[in-house]
């Protein structure tokens, strides 16, 4: 039987206990999908699955602004970061929100007509680039925390999608028929719809410091979740050792943004740094990794757990990347 998942075999939500129980209940309620594979892969890592979940859930969800407008900048994101899975999965929630004929524009390749939604959609794209000028936004101040996190949300999922999943949403890549996609979407309408209470998420996490979360989203849910994942998900550097974490480090640091040529220069060979460059891969071009470099690194010992977090730590050092230089702008245009 055809499953959705690379190199990991998660347990069948249905065998779910505790937190892990608790975080696919709350997406069912409030995603309107009971256990969507992007959740299910990082279940092996319950620290992971629960804050992936908050910050999505705060930002994307619950939080302020246009949920038509933070699915274009969770598309941008996703077409920025070459992930069809998730360029699917946001086409199929325009259906939901109503958009149809913006979401099949979408799905051809076509830009928006509107040039409101036109702007939102550019400025998810060019969230990849590390310093690029993002403000002016194409939204009220007001609602910066929502799209700002709805971005770095999907620069996360993004990546562990890419890495951990095939491309096809759907079985069979039945998403690429319009009526599919219109119809899936239509069973999404009435909980996509429905106003989601913010906060619910935090008592699903096991460490939420106000003190850890971002100054662009102080004071809200979206910041707790975010200090929360980050926190969780730079813990897995310890699956590397000091000379590979500097390694990987130093090459995001000076990350432009670009996708890594076929060459890939300045990636360590499989065979003799494995885990560094998967985490590398995990971070600059998850649509990369192979069989050949899983298998490389995977050793007695090597769990799903850790391949789980090796990925995340990696895609989460390119997330850290980006904010970082969001922060920065933000300090440097504050009056």
């Amino acid at each position: 039987m055809s499953t959705p998942f690379r190199y990991t075999e998660p347990l069948p939500p249905r065998s779910a206990a505790g937190t892990v129980a608790e975080v696919y209940a709350q997406i069912a309620l409030d995603f309107g999908i009971a256990a969507p594979s992007t959740f299910v892969v990082l279940s092996a890592a319950p620290e992971l699955l629960a804050p992936t979940w908050a910050l999505m859930r705060e930002s994307l969800i619950a939080g302020t602004g246009s949920r038509t407008g933070k699915e274009l900048v969770a598309l941008g994101v996703s077409l920025a970061n070459k992930c069809p899975f998730c360029v699917d999965a946001h086409t199929v929630l325009l259906h939901a929100t109503g958009d149809h004929a913006l979401a099949e524009r979408l799905a051809r390749g076509e830009a928006p007509r509107d040039e409101a939604h036109a702007r939102v959609l550019a400025w998810g794209k060019h969230t990849r680039v590390p310093g690029a000028a993002l403000a002016p936004y194409p939204f009220p101040q007001a609602h910066a925390p929502a799209y700002l996190g709805t971005a770095l949300t999907f620069h996360f999922i993004n990546r562990t999608a890419s890495a951990l999943l095939t491309e096809n949403l759907l079985p069979a890549g039945a998403q690429r028929f319009r009526a599919v996609r219109s119809l899936t979407g239509r069973s999404l309408a009435r909980t996509v719809r429905r106003p989601a209470r913010p906060g619910a998420a935090l008592a699903l996490l096991d460490h939420a410091d106000p003190g850890e979360a971002p100054a662009w989203a102080d004071g809200t849910a979206v910041g707790l979740a975010y200090a929360a994942l980050l926190r969780a998900a730079l813990a897995g550097a310890d699956l590397l050792d000091t000379d590979d974490q500097d390694l990987v480090e130093e090459v995001i640091h000076d990350w432009d943004g670009a996708h890594p040529p076929l060459s890939l220069p300045g990636f360590p060979d499989r065979r003799e740094r494995p885990g560094a460059r998967l985490a590398l891969l995990a971070a600059l071009a998850p649509y990369r990794i192979t069989p050949e470099d899983v298998a490389a690194w995977r050793r007695p010992g090597h769990t799903d757990r850790c391949l789980v977090r090796l990925v995340a730590y990696g895609a989460f050092l390119a997330v850290d990347r980006i904010e970082s230089a969001i922060s920065s702008q933000i300090i440097q245009e504050a009056p």
